[in-house]
Order: structure tokens, then sequence, then C-alpha cells
């Protein structure tokens, strides 16, 4: 079991406990720990065989510690089969609609007898939730909207649950030596924010104990098909992986072909057909003698095509193609280009890493600067600073500065922009701050116009530097707020407020096709991970695939310039 398994099942005990009316404190200290696992870059298992143990996990207390190492040990939990079982499982399904939760969830259960989804969309179109305490019309309108939303959920997983699951599998099968060649193909090769079954081709000229290993990984449940050109299984977290087998000499074509996307091949093969030629996964070939041009690597196929290779990020037929024609393909923006994160969180606020233990990691990354951005007050539930918390703060990090040469922590604070536009301080405080991010984190019921204004008013106040995800959105769980994007870049451009693209895998806020949007309107980006543990500074590089995937150059993004330089110009705004 890895750590995004054990952490769903500690989120999943966190909600049953809040059902049944548990303590907040019960609550809270699950959907704590989950965090914190789902975010360690260390495989859980390989921290349970350390003396420490599990203890040495920030979170994790005794009585917590020993379930987890029943669960690793054992593949089961004792506690949470106890729990499901005292819960009806179509009751443990209603919490995750949007606009309900736990606590609303066992209300309806209770009073009015409600334990599924379709129940719940009848009930609330009848105007039957209405009537409960604490709900209302507008309660029912939020719910049907998270019903819709939870019956368009896809299948799909987030890209940072599936990417490791390949990598670790690519890692595995490479030390066969019968693999000649081998990379994840797909919509994983391409870096979409959701990843249905994961494609890993393999070069090889002996198919038979590639595949035979593949099918004996540790991780899997069951295997669906074995062949010499095909392998499939399901994994335990329910990820399906098809491993292809081709001849090494054909690798690069089928690699071109199995990576896609759809509307990518399509083009490309259109391009083949008006030169004599003819594309396929097994190679270019000329269509009058039929003899093959290119295969062994993709690089070689576009070569055959007349284009030069485009990166993988860039296969959706966005216009790809016409700029490899015109010599116009962009100079996307790579890992060694960013110098520092300007959004974490420590545990000041609602962060789960002290200053020191961000500083460490950032440092490992070869970072130059960090922003610590915690909470501003207004934002209670995630126990924001208030003045004289940020000046102590301040004094950490002057002390820190003072003490080390090769990181420079930042003053930064991350604002809340209220329902009416404003945020939480004054702006002779507010331009003590080396760097202000102002952010959406409540009122998402407002119409466009309004949240829009709202954004616009902040865009406006000559102290906020960035504006932090930008659409709200939380990936198959939260819809964008409605908002005028057009509006809103033009607006940025004009003022050079700097717009977000957060990394955290989650949001990938904004997404490729908003970043291009803007981009074209001359607005200029920051790609920060909105960490709250010192783990999950790594989520740069999904944050980094969202933005090659949106043609971005690195001179738009500015945590790719240098210390002095991105100093020098804070200090001018």
């Amino acid at each position: 079991m890895d750590n995004l398994e054990a952490a769903d099942i500690l989120d999943d005990i966190g909600d049953l406990l809040e059902i049944k009316g548990e303590s907040s404190f019960r609550v809270q200290a699950y959907h704590r720990a989950a965090h914190v696992i789902r975010s360690l870059p260390q495989d859980i298992n390989l921290i349970l065989k350390q003396k420490e143990g599990l203890r040495q996990i920030k979170g994790v207390g005794k009585g917590l510690a020993e379930r987890l190492e029943e669960l690793l040990t054992t593949g089961k939990m004792s506690y949470y089969q106890e729990l499901k079982s005292q819960i009806p499982p179509s009751l443990a399904e209603l919490i995750k609609i949007q606009g309900l939760g736990p606590k609303k969830a066992k209300l309806v259960f209770d009073d009015l007898g409600i334990s599924t989804v379709e129940q719940l969309e009848i009930a609330a179109k009848n105007h039957k939730l209405a009537k409960l305490p604490g709900f209302g019309l507008k309660t029912e309108e939020n719910i049907l909207r998270g019903i819709a939303l939870y019956q368009q959920k896809s299948n799909r997983l987030l890209l940072n649950q599936a990417m490791p699951v390949a990598e670790k599998v690519i890692e595995q099968l490479k030390k066969l030596k019968e693999v000649q060649e081998i990379s994840a193909a797909g919509s994983l090769r391409r870096w979409q924010e959701t990843i249905g079954d994961v494609d890993i081709l393999v070069g090889t000229d002996n198919p038979k104990p590639v595949g035979e290993a593949f099918c004996l990984l540790p991780d899997v449940k069951s295997v669906l098909g074995k062949g010499e050109t095909k392998c499939s299984v399901v994994f335990h977290n329910g990820l399906q992986i098809d491993l292809r087998l081709v001849k090494t000499e054909e690798f690069g074509s089928a690699l071109q072909y199995f990576t896609g996307s759809k509307a990518h091949n399509i083009h490309l093969r259109e391009i083949a057909k008006k030169r004599g030629l003819k594309l396929s996964e097994y190679g270019v070939f000329t269509i009058s003698s039929g003899k093959r041009l290119a295969s062994r690597t993709e690089k070689e196929v576009y070569q055959a095509l007349g284009l030069p290779y485009i990166e993988p990020v860039l296969r959706e037929n966005k216009g790809e193609i016409e700029a490899a024609q015109s010599g116009k393909l962009p100079n996307l923006i790579k890992l060694s280009d960013i110098k520092g994160d300007l959004h974490v969180h420590t545990q000041e606020s609602d962060g789960q890493s002290s200053l020191e233990e961000l500083a460490s990691f950032a440092k490992t990354l070869g970072y130059q600067y960090l922003g610590l951005s915690d909470h501003a007050e207004k934002l209670k539930v995630a126990h924001g600073l208030d003045k004289n918390r940020f000046l102590r703060q301040w004094q950490q990090i002057d002390n820190f500065n003072k003490a080390n040469q090769d990181l420079y922590l930042l003053k930064a604070v991350e604002l809340n922009i209220d329902n009416y536009g404003l945020t939480d301080f004054d702006d002779e405080f507010l331009s003590q701050f080396d760097i202000v991010t102002a952010s959406i984190h409540t009122g998402f019921n407002q119409n466009k116009d309004e949240i829009t204004a709202r954004i616009i008013s902040a865009i406006r106040n000559p102290h906020i530097d960035i504006i932090g995800h930008p659409t709200g959105r939380i990936i198959d769980r939260r819809s964008p707020y409605p908002v005028d994007l057009p509006k809103i870049f033009a607006e940025a451009a004009k003022t050079k407020t700097i717009l977000e693209l957060n990394a955290f895998p989650d949001r990938l806020d904004l997404n490729d096709d908003q970043l291009r949007e803007a981009s074209r309107m001359g607005v200029k980006f920051v790609i920060n991970t909105d960490a709250h543990h010192y783990g999950q500074l790594a989520y740069i590089r999904y944050g980094l695939a969202t933005a090659q995937r949106g043609w971005i150059e690195p001179d738009m993004v500015i945590n790719t310039w240098q210390l002095e330089k991105l100093l020098n110009w804070l200090k001018k705004r």
C-alpha cells in the first residue's frame, strides 16, 4: 500500500467519524495525518521500517501509528472496517457531494432517511431539504449543483496519483536486460491534469519475460490480459496499466502513435499522405515502394514528415503542427528555469511544516528564494496571522536570512479577498511585505459580475502583486466560480499584476487554455505550489507541465528571475 492509498483511508475515517458525530479534534486528527502522509516525499513503508517508525511523522500519534502499521503490514485496518460496518456505504458516498458535508449528510439521513445520491436529488428538487435546520433554498441550489458535479465526475485519477505509480513501474522494468527502451505514453506522457488508464511502452526483442515480470509486480491486484504485444493489469489503487511491447527498431514510431493525442496523430497522417507517405505505429513508409523511412526514434518520425520534434505536452492539435511548420514552436519553460516558490504555508497558519523544514527542502531543489505566504487574519479557518504574529514571523525570517547565504526567505502573505473585494490589512502594513498574494477563499456562490468585481478590486490595489488560484476550482470536487476571465486578464495586463498558476495537483489553476489566452493578452505569471507541507514543494513539476501545455516560455514567469531581479521588480512595484 502506498502513501496515497493510506492517506485516502485516513480521510475516509475522518469523514466517517464526523458522520457519527465524534469530536472535531478526532476528526481533524485523521484528516491532518492524511494530508501529511499524502505529501511525504518518502515511501511510508520505508518510514515504518526505520527505528522511530511512524511516530516520526508529524501529526501521527501512538494510536494512529498502531492502526497505520496494521494497515501497511496486513493491507487492512480493523478500526476502519468496524466504522464502515456502522454506516451505510451509500451515506458515506453522500459526503462527497459539494455543498453537503458530513454533518448535513447525517442530518438528511436521520431526519429524512436519505442515504443515496438519487434520493438526495429528488428531495432537493421537491424542496424537502429547505425545511431542515441549517438548510434553505440557497442550500438546496448548492446541493443540486454539487450533485451535477458529482455525476459528471470521471473515474480518472489526478496526475500526481498516476505519475508516481507509472514512474515506479518504469524503474522496476528498466532493470530487466530484455528492456531496450521504455517510456510512459498516452495522456500521462502529455501530462494531462487527469489520467484514465496508464500506457507504458517497451522496446524489446524478447517480449515474453518482460510481460511476465510486469504481471508479477508486487502492486498488481489482478491481471486482465497477458500476451506478447500487450499486457493489462489493475493495481491495488484501482489504476489500470497497459504495457505495450514493440520491436526495438519500431519504438520511436510506436511511442509517437501511442502518445497521441488522436487529433494530433490524424493531422500528422494527413501531412504524410500529402507527401506520398504512410504513417503508422510501425513507422513512416513511402506509399509507392513501401520502404520504411523512419521508426527508431520520434525525432526521426517527425523529420520524415518535414517537421521538427514536437514535445509531447504540445500534441493536442491546438496549433502546434502549424507552429512547427513555420518554425515558431514555443521555447517551453523548464524545471531548471524555476528559481523559487512564492506561495508556501508554514505551521503558523494551516501548514504542517516549520520555516526551517520548508527552507531545507527548498535548498535541495536548488532554489534561490522562498516566499512564506501564510494566510492573513480574516481567514479564521486557516488560523490566519494578525499583524503581531506576522511581525514575529518577520523576525524569524530576518534571523534566517542573516545566517544563510544560499536561500533567501521573502516576507509574504496570502490575503483573503472578501465578498466586497476588500482584503485583510491597511496599505501601510501591506507595504512592509516583500510580496503580496490575494485570493478568494469564500463567497463562491456570488454571481459572475460580483466575483469578477472582487478580483478586479484586488488587482487594482497597488500593494497586491499576485492573484492566487484565479478560478478557485478543485478538480472533480469544486467547479470554478463564475468569473469573467478576459476582463481579469485585461486588468492584470494593464496593472502588471501577476496571475498565479497554482501547481497543487487538484487545482492546476490556471489551466493550459486559460494560460494561452492570458499570455496572448500580455499577462505574466508565477508558478507556485501553494505547499502546506515541505514535501509538496515537489509539486512544482505539475505546475510546470501545465505551463508547458499552455505554451508558456521562461520570460513570461517571474519566478524564473534571479533573486536580484525579482527584488528590484518588487521594490519598483
